[in-house]
């Protein structure tokens, strides 16, 4: 009998960790604090080991099979606190041909501390991993699924009015965030917990697992840099200079080194999702931009770091339709990997033509999106990718417009590309 929760909230991962407890012997679970990893785990598990718990962690210490019940699968909650688990796993699946034993979850990539001992094998074949993100809207009910990208694809959607969202609804959407605890909170208690989850970064979270140590004001800095280039393809060196610009104090970060390195720690606490740069014939490849456009794990974190409410965002058209654009692609990321494709951007050097998302699919055929606020710059959008087809060699499977203002799912007649509101899309 599961562990599920009262109250849980199916996810779309949900599919994919059942079927592969059905093809390998473990499964491992990572992904930001506060994403639910355990409360989706204990859907499919039938007993539990918190690792955070004293005396597991010190059963764990003394031989990680002390921990191991008969109740398989077993969620074993933050295994990388005790590393030796992952190998006493490991051989554990190794045993026998049965499938489906454990579920382990984690909330920080392990990085070898002075004086402890190795994880001597990575688990291929017997430990699938599964990177899981907060909830898409889709996941917590914003997003009424009318249309999706399996239909657009397969060139099925039904045109009509839907549900039109305003401003303020999503203004709150993104401040809000994807995060399980905070879906069903009160509107005025909607940026307490992104804020405290920042604030835990900068005094706790950063120093887990970390030979050195890290000032916590350079760390802040550059959250906050990086939030002014939320969705935005900024190098280390823009944001060494843009903490020069807007940063006051005795530290200030000085190269670009030391934002690589700082940003390494935020990469151990799976709070960066970049979106890299897609690659496809288009006129010169040389010209074609290689860097990534910049997320934190969700758009809330970047309004959290900005001291961004629900009335500022309404007052700053700009900055709003930057963390729209996040929120958009942060669920395409979450369709896209529940299709067992990838997120991309593109954007060409020379004439500065770019698509804001790609999805990718397995197979290899791709969609590309254009992500607009509101319906009045629906047109550029649609100019934007006929171009972009014009000049692309592989044209993409289909084409989109993703619209936050918006109560129709409609087709262009003349161009075929799909028109939606983010709050009706699935994948």
């Amino acid at each position: 009998m599961s562990l599920t929760k009262d109250g849980y909230k199916p996810r779309l991962i949900d599919e994919r960790i059942s079927r592969y407890l059905r093809i390998f012997g473990a499964v491992s679970i990572e992904g930001p604090k506060w994403c639910g990893k355990t409360w989706t785990s204990l859907n499919h598990a039938n007993s539990v080991s918190y690792v955070t718990d004293k005396s597991v962690r010190n059963n764990a210490l003394v031989d990680p099979k002390y921990i191991f019940t008969k109740e398989r699968p077993q969620l074993i909650d933050e295994w990388q606190i005790v590393p030796e688990i992952w190998d006493a796993v490991r051989n554990e699946c190794d045993s026998d041909r049965e499938k489906g034993k454990f579920i382990l979850t984690g909330s920080t990539s392990l990085k070898k501390k002075r004086g402890e001992k190795k994880v001597y094998h990575t688990g291929t074949g017997r430990i699938a991993p599964l990177r899981m993100y907060p909830m898409s809207l889709y996941e917590s009910g914003d997003s009424s699924g009318e249309a999706s990208l399996t239909g657009m694809r397969q060139g099925q959607i039904q045109e009509g009015f839907v549900r039109k969202v305003e401003l303020d609804e999503l203004a709150r959407l993104i401040i809000r965030g994807g995060w399980p605890e905070n879906i069903d909170m009160a509107e005025e208690d909607i940026g307490v917990i992104p804020e405290s989850y920042i604030e835990a970064i900068v005094t706790k979270d950063m120093h887990e697992r970390q030979i050195r140590k890290r000032s916590p004001e350079k760390m802040r800095m550059l959250l906050r840099a990086l939030a002014r280039h939320e969705s935005s393809v900024a190098g280390d060196k823009t944001l060494v200079r843009d903490i020069e610009e807007y940063e006051n104090g005795n530290e200030l970060i000085e190269s670009r080194d030391t934002v690589a390195d700082y940003t390494s720690v935020l990469d151990s606490l799976f709070l960066i999702t970049n979106q890299e740069a897609f690659s496809v014939h288009y006129r010169s490849s040389s010209r074609i931009g290689k860097s990534a456009k910049r997320h934190l794990a969700d758009p809330s974190l970047s309004c959290a770091c900005l001291h961004l409410t629900v009335p500022k965002l309404l007052n700053d058209h700009e900055t709003f339709g930057l963390m729209f654009e996040a929120l958009v692609e942060r669920d395409l990321r979450i369709y896209a990997d529940y299709l067992e494709g990838h997120l991309y951007h593109f954007r060409d050097n020379a004439s500065g033509d770019e698509v804001d998302a790609i999805v990718e699919f397995k197979d290899g055929e791709y969609a590309a999106f254009e992500i607009k606020l509101s319906d009045g710059s629906i047109q550029d959008a649609i100019s934007s990718l006929t171009k972009f087809q014009n000049n692309v060699e592989k044209k993409p499977a289909f084409m989109c417009v993703i619209v936050g203002h918006l109560d129709t799912v409609m087709r262009d007649p003349e161009t075929g590309v799909f028109i939606i509101p983010i709050t009706s899309l699935k994948p």
